[in-house]
């Protein structure tokens, strides 16, 4: 899908054709929208092909009419009916008049430029709007780290009282969205390092502050991301204890009661045999048997749990 978006009159607007200071967006392009963006614009259509591997990784590369750069973004991904965090890539061209993004889906950080909730941003100003879009990105890194460690939380309250795996399959699955997210932003981390020593790209005064921030912005979700998943990992160590620990309660109370039970079962396969057995002409043997096997499973019961097998 092509959409093209256009700053007029401060604000922005979809428009038909593209012309010079618009914002090309390609979501998950057809290999015909492909070619035609390629021949409009004098791309590699290679690039173009490029953000919308899954496995491709975060760079910048420098060509003689546009700088491609690509990065990895958070998304959200429904599975088994729950929600998982993953990174895909997403690509951003600068040509000297245009600039175009090229993403395998629509996401909240496009989507923001898009709805025109971003405020001082105009298609035009091509190297502001890049750095926005690294800026809502490394932002959009903390917050979905900041639900990954809330939602850690939720179900490290159902570990508490869990004998099932179910629990430490769903802190497996938040681990590993942390390694994603960890590894996604060590990469963008490199791209923004480089950035700064090319000279391809323009940068005005006014926007090295938001260049400065993003670094920083970055910076803090690697740290975060580290620290969640170290916590995480400890945790899944604790809790695996732990609901091994609890399995054990169960099989020992299980054994107890197995054993107290085996008192009057024994009793009464002793009177069952088809031999002479006392009380057998008595009227009362019944009642005698039975209290006499409840006397047997209650002493049973106070000497166990006299040594504290309870």
């Amino acid at each position: 899908m092509i959409r093209i978006f256009r700053t007029i009159e401060n604000t922005i607007q979809q428009v038909s054709e593209g012309s010079e200071g618009c914002w090309i967006a390609l979501t998950n392009p057809t290999a015909a929208e492909l070619i035609e963006i390629a021949s409009s614009y004098q791309i590699d259509i290679d690039h173009l092909k490029a953000p919308l591997d899954e496995e491709e990784r975060s760079r910048i590369e420098v060509e003689d009419d546009y700088t491609m750069i690509i990065v990895d973004i958070p998304i959200t991904e429904e599975r088994k009916e729950k929600e998982y965090y993953v990174t895909i890539p997403c690509g951003i061209i600068i040509t000297e008049k245009n600039i175009i993004t090229i993403c395998l889906e629509d996401t909240p950080i496009l989507e923001g430029f898009m709805d025109g909730r971003v405020r001082n941003f105009w298609t035009y100003r091509k190297t502001r709007f890049f750095l926005q879009i690294l800026n809502r990105n490394a932002a959009m890194y903390l917050q979905y780290l900041r639900m990954i460690d809330k939602k850690s939380d939720e179900v490290e309250k159902k570990l508490h009282i869990s004998t099932k795996n179910q629990e430490l399959i769903e802190l497996l699955e938040l681990e590993k969205s942390l390694v994603y997210f960890t590894t996604s932003l060590r990469s963008n981390e490199v791209v923004l390092e480089r950035m700064l020593k090319i000279e391809a790209i323009k940068k005005y005064p006014e926007d090295e502050e938001l260049l400065e921030d993003v670094i920083i912005e970055n910076k803090q979700a690697i740290e975060m991301a580290d620290i969640y998943s170290n916590i995480l990992s400890g945790t899944m160590d604790a809790y695996a204890s732990v609901i091994s620990n609890n399995l054990n309660i169960v099989m020992k109370i299980l054994a107890i009661i197995t054993i107290i039970m085996s008192i009057p079962t024994m009793i009464a396969s002793f009177w069952g045999m088809n031999v002479p057995v006392p009380l057998a002409d008595n009227p009362y043997g019944f009642a005698i048997l039975l209290l006499f096997s409840a006397v047997l499973t209650f002493a049973g019961y106070w000497v166990l749990s006299k040594k504290k097998m309870f």
